[in-house]
């Protein structure tokens, strides 16, 4: 690419002035995917700008608006969607690929870094394009309009999500039907939140805050999603319609999801840290499952060990009994509704285990590393989706006596600063 390359799509805050332009030269690539120039006065942050880069922004403090590119970098692409970049997460498309993929690598090594982790990290295991089964949605009413989809980066700003690349095609579709549904309950003030699931029966919609009196409009809601042909419709909590149970394929084991429930986004990366998950508890005879969610990781485990499974959401739990009640060739399984944030497995309690996995939420698990690291528990695969506390988790680990054997970062959330980890620490 040569010459000067405009930015017409970029969102650039309107200023009476033109003092305070000026041209940078991006030598990084943050955390957030912003661009990294050093000046006199510190680092200055630029959304949409790559190293190697020469710049012309409008400075705002320690962060600046990208107006024109100078000097683009050789790995800048045109984005696959035509969405403007600042809706969403997915404000990373103009990153070519491999680059894209060693920067996600190096969102975890930095995090260990910071800990004082030396080790090598893996290569990427990379998302699926357009693979995005599991999505979240605002809907609002804009004049006499509703517009279902993503929020901007840092802001208020509401977009579609019509066209959107990461969605899989079955989701896309319903879109414009999805928007006539959430437009029946959208409460008068503020937003209505919809999370929708593709499962092997249709799609699992749940509708959260919605107007107070959505009951006047059960009739409708049922028909529309009739319709559409969803397998499930929920509305604040409660079940309208089920046509269809919404089946999730668990590595053979067939499970409904609770409405709006948490279940790993793409189905390409819950198989990657699924296998990740069983590979590295290796031959363990017993193993915990803890913050289980729904079964992810102890179904799949299930079928070549014994499984006991802890989760402190009652509805994760109550799906996951209700799979068991079915034979499904899986060895012993045992669960518990437990908060581990709370209550985590003390020493005693761990004793029997020869393997342990924990998947937390962002927060990390760092009372229960804490425990981990006094147990004789001979392996850990610490899975999670926040770099730093897993870090800070392994860390932990580490000092307690435990190896850091292997580390995986897999990109389920595609064109985003957002990246899973799974690491394998065994006791010598």
């Amino acid at each position: 690419m040569n010459g000067y390359i405009k930015l017409a799509r970029l969102p650039v805050r309107r200023y009476r002035s033109h003092m305070n332009e000026t041209h940078l030269e991006i030598k990084e690539l943050g955390h957030r995917g912003d661009g990294i120039a050093f000046t006199d006065e510190g680092p200055v942050y630029v959304a949409g700008a790559l190293p190697g880069e020469t710049i012309r922004v409008r400075m705002d403090g320690n962060r600046a608006d990208l107006i024109e590119i100078i000097v683009p970098s050789p790995d800048r692409v045109a984005p696959v969607c035509t969405h403007d970049p600042a809706s969403g997460s997915c404000f990373m498309q103009h990153l070519a690929e491999q680059p894209y993929l060693v920067w996600k690598r190096s969102l975890v090594e930095n995090a260990l870094r910071s800990a004082g982790i030396t080790t090598e990290v893996s290569e990427t295991v990379a998302a699926t394009a357009g693979g995005r089964r599991r999505a979240v949605f605002s809907a609002a009413r804009k004049g006499r309009s509703v517009v279902l989809g993503y929020y901007g980066r840092a802001s208020h700003d509401l977009f579609d999500a019509a066209g959107c690349a990461v969605l899989t095609p079955q989701i896309e579709r319903s879109l414009a039907g999805l928007k006539e549904l959430a437009a029946l309950v959208l409460p008068k003030k503020g937003d209505l939140r919809v999370t929708v699931l593709e499962t092997t029966a249709g799609l699992d919609v749940a509708l959260e805050k919605a107007a107070a009196s959505y009951d006047r409009q059960i009739a409708a809601l049922c028909k529309k999603a009739a319709d559409l042909g969803l397998a499930r419709l929920s509305v604040n909590g409660e079940i309208l319609l089920e046509i269809r149970p919404p089946l999730l394929d668990m590595g053979g084991t067939g499970i409904v999801p609770p409405p709006g429930g948490f279940t790993q986004a793409t189905v390409a990366a819950e198989e990657a840290l699924a296998q990740l998950v069983v590979q590295g508890a290796g031959k363990s005879k017993w193993v915990a499952d803890l913050f289980s969610g729904i079964g992810t990781f102890a179904l799949r485990l299930a079928r070549v060990a014994n499984v006991h499974a802890v989760e402190g959401d009652a509805a994760a739990i109550a799906a996951f009994d209700r799979a068991l009640r079915k034979p499904q060739g899986l060895k012993k399984v045992t669960f518990e509704r437990r908060d581990l944030f709370r209550r985590p497995l003390v020493r005693d309690e761990l004793e029997p285990f020869n393997a342990v996995v924990f998947d937390p939420p962002r927060a990390g698990a760092q009372a229960q590393a804490e425990q981990l690291a006094r147990s004789k528990v001979k392996t850990i695969v610490a899975v999670s989706c926040n770099p730093a506390t897993f870090a800070r988790d392994v860390k932990i680990l580490m000092e307690g006596g435990y190896t850091l054997k292997s580390v995986t970062p897999v990109d389920q959330f595609q064109f985003s600063p957002h990246i899973e980890v799974v690491g394998v620490l065994m006791r010598e």
